[in-house]
């Protein structure tokens, strides 16, 4: 028998699409083991980033590096992980289910095993750059085990928990690594992950997928293509990943970077364009709709960038530490679960665009309240504002990718091309918008100190009382009253900082809010038009005995 010929499966065991499984019937003590084997698989495959991300700077001082040079470690672990849905989805389909999850899944633990051998910095992104590879498949497996715990009558609401179940890897990360650092400094971040990433393994072989159909799909084309575009897309991850800590015309290498970047992008598409069988389907990708959905997406995904570049950032600016900072982790990943969990048991196939809309008023609102912080400001105040932003974070995933697969399902050819054009809107979007909130927080800081700092004068005596009141602080300590004024000096000049700083963040608090109000407009605008435009088709009406009709 052909290894690649579609079997014969009942009715409702048949696979969705080419190279997802089959989907027999299970008992209910079966479906609930295939949900939490589906959890546990997606958070792994998030924690693998999330770890390095939340704790990036206890890993600098570890590995003896600059910021500049740290921030080549989530860098390295985006920049490949971006583009393997290029190769994935045909590795399932030519391979099998089976064949994916086990292989995946053994160099997983094999890379993280490697991550406990490192020892300085470039071996540290080598490593983080593999993990970027084979982490890549453990979203889409997660995803997998979710379907199989749930009827078809609820297949929406797995394929919402399977998605989203990835997302409360960061928070959670925040939460606990820092008792791993504790326990075992940095290695002890690698050593909880080998150990998920064991007990995921372990999990998936006592409970394997069910089987579904194989295709041979790989051509030697492919290859070409994928190394085409991957390099692109790494570099223009780069250049967003570092562009705003070496500045974006002041490293020769960014410009260099992003020119190649776009001309070998533009090779790959040209070559997948006009290719008789291509991997990507780019007059799909073109049209109208995609390009509204890709749009859509990366928008609301530099909206979502508000957390971890907006409200972590601002705290820490004002020395938070983790432990004054836990508690609001701990609302952060409440939220995140209410997103995820109201997405699930509200999803309606006929009005996905209402729940974007929702996310992104919601979003607004969190950071619109937010944009009236001070430097008294403490994680308690910002509770019911990062509930509502971790809440629409979570809570549009499930539409989106909805919407998405609604497309593919007319044709499945479009599954590799859609897979890719999701995976690099999440991924760039919110590389774009860490990169955008980042820069403008830079700029909007030096404006603000420079506004401030220029009406300090000495001659003012309210100035002339805080650089004296700065100098008493240490007078125990200085005894030469120049050295006790050059202190008090330095003491307004920190204060004028964070005060600048406090000001920028506010204005990027801002800036969210209004690219969250400006894309719910669109939305809105476009559903409104979608329902006036479907209320105006009317029925055909009925042929008329001589046989004419109105078209």
């Amino acid at each position: 028998m052909d290894r690649y010929a579609p079997r014969d499966w009942q009715p409702h065991e048949k696979p969705s699409l080419p190279g997802s499984p089959s989907t027999p019937l299970h008992s209910n003590p079966k479906r609930l083991a295939y949900a939490l084997v589906g959890l546990l698989v997606a958070v792994t495959g998030g924690l693998g980033n999330s770890l390095v991300v939340a704790n990036l700077p206890y890993l600098q001082g570890a590995l003896g590096a600059t910021t500049a040079e740290m921030a080549w470690l989530p860098a390295a672990y985006v920049m490949t992980n971006v583009s393997m849905n290029l190769l994935l989805v045909k590795f399932r389909q030519q391979f099998g289910l089976r064949a994916f999850t086990e292989v995946f899944l053994v160099l997983y633990a094999l890379v993280t095993f490697g991550h406990l051998f490192v020892n300085d910095l470039s071996s540290a992104i080598a490593v983080r750059a593999a993990h970027g590879m084979v982490g890549a498949a453990l979203s889409s497996l997660g995803l997998y085990y979710m379907v199989q715990a749930f009827p078809a009558k609820w297949r929406l609401k797995a394929l919402v928990l399977g998605l989203g179940a990835s997302q409360l890897a960061l928070p959670l990360a925040r939460l606990f690594s820092e008792d791993l650092l504790q326990i075992a400094e940095w290695r002890g971040l690698y050593l909880f992950e080998l150990g998920m990433a064991l007990l995921s393994l372990g999990c998936v072989l006592l409970l394997k997928l069910p089987p579904g159909d194989r295709f041979k799909t790989f051509e030697p084309l492919d290859f070409l293509t994928f190394a085409i575009l991957a390099s692109g897309v790494a570099l223009l991850c780069a250049v967003l990943s570092l562009g705003r800590i070496d500045w974006w015309l002041e490293a020769n290498w960014i410009g260099y970077a992003l020119a190649a970047s776009i001309a070998l992008i533009l090779a790959g598409l040209a070559i997948e364009h006009n290719r008789s069988n291509p991997m990507l389907m780019t007059r799909w990708l073109g049209s109208g709709t995609m390009i509204r959905l890709a749009l859509a997406v990366t928008l609301i995904r530099m909206v979502t960038s508000e957390q971890s570049t907006g409200a972590v950032g601002f705290m820490q600016n004002l020395n938070m530490g983790y432990e004054q900072l836990h508690s609001l982790y701990v609302v952060m990943l409440i939220g995140s679960i209410a997103g995820l969990a109201t997405s699930a048991l509200t999803i309606d196939p006929k009005h996905l665009l209402m729940p974007l809309i929702i996310s992104l008023a919601l979003m607004a609102t969190g950071s619109v309240m937010d944009s009236f912080s001070n430097n008294l400001t403490r994680p308690q105040n910002l509770y019911f504002s990062q509930f509502l932003l971790a809440f629409g974070s979570t809570f549009f995933l499930g539409p989106t990718m909805v919407f998405g697969t609604r497309n593919v399902l007319t044709n499945p050819r479009n599954l590799v091309s859609f897979s890719v054009l999701f995976g690099i809107c999440n991924n760039l979007g919110g590389l774009l918008g860490a990169a955008l909130l980042g820069t403008f927080q830079i700029v909007r800081e030096k404006f603000h100190s420079s506004h401030l700092v220029e009406h300090l004068t000495l001659s003012d005596p309210l100035v002339a009382g805080r650089v004296q009141s700065g100098g008493s602080a240490v007078g125990s300590v200085l005894a030469d009253p120049s050295l006790r004024n050059l202190q008090g000096i330095r003491s307004l000049a920190n204060a004028a900082t964070r005060e600048a700083n406090v000001l920028a963040y506010n204005d990027v608090f801002m800036l969210i809010a209004v690219i969250a109000v400006l894309t719910m407009i669109w939305l809105s605008i476009r559903a409104l038009w979608l329902m006036s435009t479907t209320k105006a088709v009317a029925p055909a009406p009925s042929v008329p005995p001589d046989g004419a009709s109105n078209s």
